[in-house]
């Protein structure tokens, strides 16, 4: 279908985070947005102010008139919705042009310069970072993103400029739709692995997604990833570290909550960079945003700028309550890598504190596949208390329970088990030095909650 074609985009699965951008891309082009949601949620009302029409009954009735047109409605969907859904099999069957999230990002990247952050975790912070630098530069850009930008109040950055700033993901193989001008690869332990089945095929799939790099273009990667890279003729590659490679960091102080840093670059080297949102993990997601944002064209100033003024990204080391008496934060991390260096910055930012984690973990299978490292990430702690799997997508399988984390936690180490709907009233019975919520499930709609009751007791 001609993109001038379309007059109206359906979304089967509108409220994801990724999908909410999209939506938001075609709202501003005026045309109509319509899709359908399991559950209404803060995201999906937001959307239906904004102007789409949202329904959450799996009815064909349902669907709005314009979008019942296959030759002017463009259908997009997301992965985690059932084929056997309804709508989706009524736009099969009578003639529609159905694509994947990422399929119409891959199209957006042949229009635009797509500047693209792919990696197992530090994809959404580093993709955050580098679309407010380039926001706030002479260059400008769009921006699809995989979480809230406490910048914007949104996931989504809408501009007249040739760059676009995507998040690469590679569940479900999606990031090889696209065809980036750049790309930044954080890291690649494997994850995904019923979608994967092996940790050679993860690999292997980040080795592809290096091959649609645009001649021209830039590849900047981690150094001392196990994934082999492809070197189309005519990219240029670059390494990135926390203190070597092509670009890293020197004269790094972390001192009363502040972290300052030199950015060292084979561009331009630019000293006495202040991170905005003050983590230990945000200065290697700093190094790649800048690293980026700088081959593309931003000067020493822009880039110095926009890391001091970038405010992060909810759910990503989010900050609820900071006090001297009590620190409360939530965090997305969900894969035992994320974990792990969540867990050490908190540690690295409150020495001599006592650290508490609620998590929340995430899907059957990454729990089956990597209970030892959950384990292991989490005994950094000082306390952990975990609630029941958050399925998302799967069925529970026999034998697979939070059990497994709990019982490979350090010895010493304080360790409750509780139900989630249970999480409030432990709150409210136990007192805290520093609380992190952890997880990619549900667990964070109590965060608002939480929040007000540790409130409460200052």
């Amino acid at each position: 279908m001609n993109t001038n074609d379309i007059k109206a985009v359906y979304f089967v699965g509108a409220g994801g985070i990724g999908m909410s951008a999209i939506a938001r891309y075609f709202l501003k082009k005026g045309l109509v947005v319509a899709g359908y949601d399991k559950t209404p949620s803060t995201l999906t009302q937001q959307l239906e102010k904004e102007g789409m029409l949202i329904h959450y009954e799996e009815n064909v009735d349902e669907i709005p008139h314009a979008c019942k047109q296959p030759a002017s409605c463009l259908v997009i969907y997301t992965p985690a919705i059932p084929e056997e859904h309804q709508e989706l099999q009524f736009f099969c069957h009578n003639g529609f042009e159905i694509q994947k999230r990422a399929q119409v990002l891959g199209t957006l990247t042949r229009q635009h310069k797509g500047l693209c952050v792919a990696g197992t975790h530090g994809k959404t912070t580093t993709s955050t970072m580098c679309a407010h630098i380039m926001h706030q530069s002479h260059l400008d850009c769009n921006a699809f993103l995989g979480g809230i930008s406490k910048n914007y109040g949104t996931n989504y950055i809408l501009s007249d400029s040739d760059y676009v700033v995507i998040e690469a993901d590679e569940f479900d193989r999606s990031f090889h739709w696209l065809s980036p001008y750049m790309t930044v690869i954080t890291s690649t332990d494997p994850d995904h692995l019923d979608i994967y089945g092996t940790k050679e095929a993860y690999l292997e799939s980040f080795r592809h997604y290096t091959e649609l790099i645009q001649p021209e273009g830039a590849l900047i990667i981690h150094r001392g990833l196990e994934m082999q890279a492809h070197q189309p003729d005519g990219v240029r590659y670059y390494d990135y570290a926390l203190t070597e490679g092509d670009f890293h960091a020197e004269n790094i102080r972390i001192e009363n909550g502040e972290i300052t840093f030199d950015f060292i670059s084979p561009i331009e080297s630019v000293k006495n960079i202040e991170l905005g949102q003050p983590v230990p993990i945000n200065i290697e997601n700093g190094i790649a945003a800048m690293a980026m944002a700088q081959l593309a064209g931003c000067t020493a100033e822009e880039l110095r700028y926009g890391m001091k003024t970038y405010g992060g990204v909810d759910r990503r080391f989010d900050f609820k309550i900071k006090t001297d008496r009590l620190v409360f934060l939530s965090d997305y991390a969900h894969h035992p890598k994320e974990i792990f260096q969540s867990a050490k910055s908190i540690c690295e930012l409150y020495k001599n504190r006592k650290i508490t984690a609620i998590f929340q973990p995430h899907l059957y299978t990454r729990t089956r596949d990597f209970y030892k490292d959950f384990a292991d990430a989490l005994s950094q702690l000082d306390e952990v208390v975990l609630t029941e799997i958050y399925p998302a997508r799967e069925q529970p399988i026999e034998g697979i329970t939070s059990q497994l984390i709990y019982d490979n936690l350090r010895p010493g180490i304080e360790k409750h088990l509780i139900q989630k709907s249970e999480v409030l009233e432990y709150v409210k019975e136990h007192t805290f030095d520093v609380l992190i919520v952890l997880g990619a499930g549900d667990l964070d709609n109590m965060v608002p909650q939480i929040t007000k009751l540790l409130n409460s007791k200052l």
